[in-house]
């Protein structure tokens, strides 16, 4: 009972400080910060003071990052997460994520580790849970962020065909190319049409037209995209561009084809696995009914 009540005022005391410091009555601010926004060029964050939410967010944010990017590392994701950030557009940084998943693995912990003090749970359980939950906590995190990856770029590739040829169309009525992407990007809805709104972002920037898209082929990461991106490259090289996309529009509404008949081909062979058990349990029972039977003659 003592510990409980130790480990529930530890909680309370950490609870109440952060809450508290939030209050402008318990909340004190150097003449540094509150001087700081009024002068040119400096802005002190209000991270800066002590004892606050963002002061312990800045405290463990590189820490998250480190410890984050070593277990992503050990459980097999190596591809790097501003990468997987940008594709699926996450307005959220890196190290925040980080942060965000051993938040999650903190809790976990937590909540395991009153749940076995509350219910008396023997030590080596409370120890097994208190490995098991804050790794699951983090695994799902991350795991939200593959989905979002991998269906990002699932719908990508089958975005892909029908804006290649709304681009090939618009380049053959004498469209120039950025007029083209920006043209598709102000009137799609699609993964592809965000994209390249962030290309004509970056071009109206003054990024070239050819780093743009290399960017974007660089971040979704897609054979289909690197290739059409190959061919707007050839932007000022090439007489007949809307030809060339017309013709990769066709190879990649191909590709698609091709595999989604391999998606039909094995939810078919899914459906077979279910009718085969049902088919062999009975005929597994039946085949041992005179085995046993011959079994207890001869006993």
């Amino acid at each position: 009972m003592m510990r409980i009540l130790a480990a529930s005022a530890i909680f309370l005391f950490v609870g109440a400080t952060l809450i508290l410091s939030e209050l402008r009555f318990f909340k004190t601010r150097s003449l540094a910060a509150r001087v700081s926004p009024y002068l040119p060029g400096e802005r002190l964050s209000r991270g800066g003071e002590i004892l606050s939410v963002e002061s312990f967010g800045q405290l463990l944010r590189p820490l998250s990052e480190a410890v984050g990017g070593v277990a992503a590392r050990v459980f097999g994701v190596s591809e790097e997460l501003p990468r997987r950030l940008r594709r699926v557009h996450w307005d959220i940084s890196a190290s925040e994520f980080r942060l965000r998943q051993v938040g999650w693995a903190v809790g976990a912990a937590m909540t395991v580790l009153l749940f076995g003090l509350v219910l008396g749970l023997p030590t080596p359980l409370i120890v097994m849970f208190l490995l098991i939950a804050p790794l699951l906590a983090f695994l799902i995190v991350e795991q939200q962020l593959a989905n979002a990856s991998d269906l990002w770029k699932h719908r990508t590739f089958q975005e892909l065909p029908v804006v290649s040829e709304q681009i090939a169309m618009l380049l053959g009525s004498g469209y120039s190319l950025g007029a083209a992407l920006q043209r598709v990007s102000a009137r799609g809805s699609g993964v592809v049409a965000r994209d390249l709104e962030v290309v004509t972002q970056r071009i109206r920037q003054g990024s070239g037209e050819h780093a743009a898209l290399l960017e974007w082929a660089d971040t979704v990461d897609v054979e289909a995209v690197n290739r059409l991106v190959a061919i707007l490259s050839l932007n000022k090289e090439a007489g007949d561009l809307g030809t060339m996309v017309a013709a990769e529009a066709r190879t990649v509404r191909a590709e698609a084809h091709r595999e989604l008949l391999e998606a039909i081909e094995r939810k078919n062979q899914q459906v077979w696995v279910p009718v085969t058990l049902a088919a062999l349990v009975p005929g597994v029972i039946l085949m041992m009914i005179p085995f046993l039977s011959a079994l207890a003659e001869f006993g």
